[in-house]
């Protein structure tokens, strides 16, 4: 049953080269909300996507002290979470929900 939490706990998938590698082995990367669970994130794909999750592996990747105009800021930090697929699942990230 897909809520609107669902929707929020899903920010965005992540296109990198790295994302594109692990996608061969049956792997898709999303960028999650800070406070999402492994179990909130796989109840969000499956019934977004429609398919069925076997893992989920989570990591929060600290932000950057970067300078603008001089001054010093910091990026916010980011949650992303490698989700591995049932074998014959796929989702394809280049097209929208």
């Amino acid at each position: 049953m897909t809520t609107a939490r669902n929707y929020d706990v899903i920010v965005a998938p992540v296109i990198t080269e790295k994302a594109t590698r692990v996608s061969e082995n049956g792997q898709v990367v999303f960028k999650v909300r800070l406070d999402a669970d492994k179990g909130e994130i796989k109840e969000a794909v499956e019934s977004i996507f429609g398919v069925k999750v076997t893992a989920v592996n989570t990591l929060v990747q600290k932000g950057k002290t970067k300078r603008f105009r001089g001054r010093p800021g910091k990026r916010n930090d980011i949650k992303k979470a490698f989700v591995t697929l049932a074998d014959g699942q796929a989702i394809d990230v280049t097209t929208g929900i």
